[in-house]
């Protein structure tokens, strides 16, 4: 959360904004991050800054896999991301670990 809070306070400064209204990320559900645990992180990492009261808005990624032998990207059900096609699990995640910083709203 430190990090989040470095990159909001990077790019309201560098934009002049004077209050960051809103925090766009997008988070995997592979991260294992409790989203509740992370709303109270980012209030306290951001009490006394221009982005303290902002809203969080987060957007879950769907995990994705690739199927080596299929060549194949597909949305998995399960952790194991077994293929629909041919039922090997992958080990190739795409998308489904990442927390992301994808927009913020910034008042002048």
């Amino acid at each position: 959360m430190t990090a989040l809070r470095e990159r909001v306070l990077e790019v309201a400064a560098r934009e002049g904004a004077e209050r960051v209204v809103a925090i766009h990320l997008r988070a995997g559900s592979l991260a294992g991050m409790d989203l509740r645990a992370l709303r109270t992180a980012a209030e306290i990492v951001l009490a006394g800054t221009v982005a303290e009261g902002a809203r969080l808005a987060i957007e879950e990624v769907t995990p994705a896999w690739w199927c080596v032998p299929c060549r194949m990207e597909f949305p998995a059900s399960d952790v194991l991301g077994r293929c629909p096609a041919c039922g090997l699990p992958s080990r190739q995640v795409l998308r489904g670990h990442e927390l992301l910083l994808h927009a913020l709203e910034l008042d002048p």
